[in-house]
């Protein structure tokens, strides 16, 4: 009796699905630091400034505003008034896409936005 040659396959393979999954295990258990090598060295810091937060925050606004907020299908935010674009953040504008869903991050965006030229 010869042997089946698709026993080796099948090994093979039942190998490979126990590889990828106890990988996955271990990036699961790793994702955060693998996260943070991604965006920026490795390090975390536990306090940062308004300034990084609103700059953080800003990537909601890319899809309207443009990659460097200079307008896209919304208008130009660079130059705009903090008190104005906290006002537009907490109350929204009707009509838009510009809906009234950042309140609690209104004043760091706003603070971080109004540095921009």
């Amino acid at each position: 009796m010869k042997n089946n040659p698709v026993v080796p396959y099948i090994l093979i393979l039942a190998f490979g699905i126990g590889l990828i999954f106890f990988m996955s295990l271990q990036g699961a258990d790793n994702k955060k630091e693998i996260a943070a090598e991604h965006e920026g060295g490795g390090e975390t810091t536990e306090t940062t400034d308004a300034n990084d937060d609103g700059a953080a925050l800003v990537q909601s606004c890319i899809g309207c505003h443009g990659g460097d907020l200079t307008g896209s299908m919304g208008p130009n935010l660079h130059g705009l008034d903090e008190a104005h674009i906290v006002e537009v953040l907490t109350k929204g504008i009707e009509g838009t896409p510009m809906q009234p869903n950042m309140k609690a991050e209104a004043k760091a965006i706003a603070e971080y936005i109004s540095t921009l030229e």
